[in-house]
């Protein structure tokens, strides 16, 4: 039993192209000639030499029957400037008749085939390549036809050199089709390129807003909640009316941070629709924090114990914080000095101690007044507010040391 014949990929492809470009052919729909696109002085000179040309081919004529039907035939050039598919047919049709009626010398076979063979460039360089082809195996089937026919066209050289005609300007054609359709698809390229660059500048900017939104006015947003919460309970029998306005700042606070997160979602859209918002940093990080010290040049000692995991989220923030700004002024003020991280965990608190030794070269000293002492300011602020304190110094042994200490039974995040 044989097996049945399986089917032809390659040559199936190649006869869809060949329907397709000979589908191709039996259009009416105008392909106007492209002008120039520099320089834009001269936009139009393609169409005037192809213009000129034509005029030159109509003069080839040996007699009057000759020039009107040459004239006739090089005006297919003009009309091949916007309907390329149809000054094909006509030029094809032209080279009949002229064959047929009124057979040229040899002199005038040539510039007949220079005629078709020029339309011919022109419509490979509008359609597609099968397209092309095809058109150019017609013409050549045509002039083979006519000169078995024996209609006096010249001899099977003067077909030959045709054939090579139509080869060499349909391959210039498609050869310019290519380049065109390149510098089509780079243009289009280079466009798309730009406008995401440009959304991607939009989004940069917006995220870096968004970055600016979240660290800064939601944790001071954050501040003021907590402070007015635990305000309160800082004086000893408060009046219902502070207690109420101090709910009233809270609630104002929080109406604030939630109108925050949804302009974040509006600045960091994502394409699921969601509003991507760094999570606030918590004691999970603060390895990362200790290796960018390591990083900077400092020698680093982490010692971490107790169930830290268990702590309020506001806890962890405030001692990331306040160990984030400690390392800042170790890196700035003690660059190379060894310096040593505790964080214990003790019950209902947790201490945070941050030690380093002398600078081995000399450095400008930290500044802890209140006037330059920002950071400081900021790190007494955060214990404060969740009932701790916060002590900075040198110590009797030499080294400098910051030390928070922070209740976990009213912490509030």
């Amino acid at each position: 039993m044989e097996a049945a014949p399986h089917p032809n990929p390659s040559g199936s492809s190649l006869a869809d192209a060949v329907r397709a470009g000979s589908g191709e052919l039996f259009t009416l729909e105008p392909m106007p000639l492209p002008g120039l696109s520099w320089p834009r002085a001269l936009r139009w000179l393609p169409h005037v030499l192809l213009v000129v040309l034509a005029v030159l081919l109509s003069m080839t004529g040996a007699d009057d029957t000759a020039m009107v039907l040459a004239t006739a035939h090089a005006a297919t050039i003009v009309v091949a400037l916007r309907w390329p598919v149809p000054a094909w047919w006509i030029s094809l049709g032209f080279v009949v008749v002229q064959a047929v009626a009124h057979p040229p010398s040899y002199d005038n076979q040539q510039w007949m085939w220079l005629v078709h063979a020029i339309v011919l460039a022109l419509l490979a360089f509008r359609v597609r390549t099968a397209t092309a082809l095809v058109a150019a195996v017609v013409s050549v089937a045509v002039a083979v036809v006519l000169e078995l026919l024996g209609m006096q066209i010249g001899s099977w050289l003067v077909v030959g050199a045709a054939a090579m005609e139509f080869a060499c300007a349909v391959a210039l054609g498609i050869l310019a089709h290519g380049w065109r359709t390149d510098r089509a698809n780079l243009a289009a390229q280079m466009e798309l390129n730009a406008r995401e660059r440009a959304q991607r500048t939009v989004l940069e900017e917006r995220s870096a807003i968004a970055r600016e939104l979240h660290d800064v006015i939601a944790h001071h947003m954050s501040v003021i909640s907590i402070q007015a919460q635990a305000a309160p309970y800082r004086v000893e029998n408060p009046p219902d009316e502070l207690v109420n306005q101090f709910r009233q700042i809270r609630e104002t606070a929080l109406d604030g941070l939630a109108e925050l997160r949804a302009l974040l979602g509006v600045l960091r859209p994502t394409p699921d629709g969601a509003a991507p918002t760094t999570p606030q940093p918590s004691l999970d990080d603060i390895p990362a924090l200790v290796d960018s010290m390591r990083a900077a040049g400092v020698t680093v000692t982490l010692d971490r114990r107790g169930p830290l995991d268990t702590l309020p989220d506001g806890v962890q923030l405030a001692l990331y914080r306040i160990l984030q700004e400690s390392s800042s002024n170790v890196v700035r003020h003690a660059s190379g000095a060894a310096t040593r991280v505790e964080l214990v965990h003790t019950g209902e608190a947790v201490t945070l101690c941050v030690s380093n030794d002398r600078p081995p070269q000399p450095t400008p000293t930290m500044d802890l007044s209140p006037t330059d002492g920002h950071g400081l300011i900021g790190m007494r602020e955060r214990a404060v507010m969740l009932g701790g304190h916060l002590t900075a110094g040198p110590t009797q042994s030499g080294r400098f040391e910051v030390r928070a200490e922070l209740p976990t039974r009213a912490a509030t995040s």
